[in-house]
């Protein structure tokens, strides 16, 4: 039987699916339907499972904290207000806590940024044998707005999100799983191809316009940009991260992935193991450059190179220089670096969500080359890698900033060594080694991580803070 409750006029409650811990509403018995505040509402998913996304700002006069929401919608109606204007608004039906009991309640999203309370709990919403008394206040206890300072624990919450991916590969395996995987977790993802991206730069409202139109808001974008976009993809990127949307991989440490050049620095920097490497801009410094990285053979690598392509195996030295002369002659950047003989064109490939590796699998090239990526022929296994392995893909993916990531090693005789971070690993591979949900396992930190709670800095208010 559910506890009967006797409530002040106003009272604090807390919409849990929603990610509210706290928001003052007004006890109207004079209304029928509930209605909350909401400001940029969209629509979004498909027709038979219809969601609608919004914001609001829990605490009057507090514009610059913003949570973004969404839920299931139950119905579109006709609502008229207090003033007697009638609106068409979503209808939503979300729990409510109050002094403890939690009971489902139907609500109408309307904008009531001049109202004094973000919440309206009409007479619909409460139970048979509940109370209200006119002239008490807060009769369940009372919340604080403390609950949305930046330092303050935030709550799970269990929403769908509205999830990009920006990609120009709608068909590839990777795209189709992350799909998938954030399908079944009652997700919505919409393709984005990146090239048709353009961008509305201004300090008020930042836009991302997709074939003519600004996109709608995001939880979350997964960047997955070919090698070709990178640096349009890392502004694209980049507007997203202005507009507040968690971004998987930001545009600084996919930057930091894709200048291999960079990559080497910072992880020889912080003291990652890796093949001598050696770099350089003078025609007349190639012999030095070769004889820095040791005796032939050497690896010769585009900075651009993906997947295997751009990556040269110069058994001499005069085969070494004939292979610079030729990059230095397209005006191509390059890095000369070790051949890790004993690795015997084997490599290691640990995927890393989280800060954790997740999946790991051995790569061996097909006889005759010595580039061990699966684009090019190699075969794949699952292995189990040693916690000096572990520890080394872990901090060379949080050293450049990356969330999930691809980091690929090889044995060597002094201890693993990082050839290079991926910031858009592919998922067929080391899934159907490993047998692991990888595609489920970035959905769940995407959950984790997006949080509905932005904090935008406007006028003097937020400058105090």
């Amino acid at each position: 039987m559910t506890e009967k409750l006797t409530l002040g006029w106003e009272e604090w409650a807390s919409l849990p699916r929603l990610g509210l811990p706290a928001i003052k509403a007004k006890i109207d018995t004079g209304a029928r339907t509930s209605s909350l505040h909401a400001f940029a509402v969209e629509p979004f998913g498909s027709p038979d499972r219809p969601r609608v996304r919004f914001g609001l700002h829990p605490i009057p006069n507090r514009p610059e904290v913003e949570i973004y929401c969404s839920a299931r919608v139950i119905d579109r109606r006709e609502i008229t207000s207090s003033n007697g204007e009638a609106e068409m608004r979503y209808i939503i039906e979300t729990p409510v806590n109050i002094g403890g009991r939690e009971w489902p309640i139907e609500i109408s999203l309307t904008n009531r940024e001049s109202m004094q309370y973000r919440m309206l709990i009409g007479r619909h919403a409460l139970m048979k044998d509940d109370a209200v008394e006119p002239r008490r206040s807060f009769i369940q206890g009372e919340l604080s707005y403390d609950v949305y300072k930046p330092q303050a624990s935030k709550p799970e919450v269990q929403r769908s999100l509205r999830i990009a991916i920006l990609t120009r590969e709608p068909e590839n395996y990777s795209t189709q799983r992350l799909i998938e995987a954030a399908t079944a977790r009652d997700h919505v993802v919409e393709l984005i191809d990146t090239r048709r991206c353009y961008m509305n730069i201004n300090a008020f409202s930042p836009e991302v316009y997709y074939d003519g139109r600004p996109l709608p808001r995001f939880d979350a974008v997964i960047p997955r940009i070919g090698a070709s976009l990178t640096s349009y993809g890392m502004a694209v990127v980049r507007q997203f991260e202005a507009l507040g949307t968690y971004c998987v991989n930001t545009s600084t440490s996919i930057g930091n992935s894709r200048d291999k050049l960079l990559a080497h620095q910072l992880l020889a920097k912080h003291g990652i193991g890796m093949p001598t490497t050696a770099f350089a801009s003078s025609p007349k410094d190639s012999d030095n450059l070769i004889e820095l990285v040791g005796q032939t053979p050497i690896i010769i690598k585009l900075l651009e190179s993906t997947q295997g392509r751009g990556v040269v195996l110069a058994e001499t030295k005069k085969a070494a220089q004939s292979v610079i002369g030729a990059f230095r002659n397209l005006n191509a950047n390059f890095l000369v670096q070790e051949f890790v003989k004993e690795a015997e064109g084997v490599d290691i490939r640990c995927l890393v969500v989280d800060g954790k590796v997740v999946a790991s699998m051995r790569r061996e090239a097909q006889t005759g080359d010595f580039r061990s990526n699966l684009h090019r022929g190699g075969t794949a296994r699952s292995v189990r890698i040693t916690k000096e392995e572990r520890d080394a893909a872990i901090r060379a993916a949080k050293i450049l900033g990356l969330e999930v990531a691809g980091v690929d090693l090889l044995r060597s005789n002094s201890g693993p060594k990082v050839l290079e971070v991926n910031s858009s690993p592919g998922l067929q591979g080391i899934e159907s080694v490993s047998n692991k949900d990888i595609a489920d396992l970035i959905i769940q930190h995407i959950e984790r991580r997006a949080h509905p709670i932005v904090r935008r800095r406007t006028g003097r208010r937020a400058a105090a803070d």
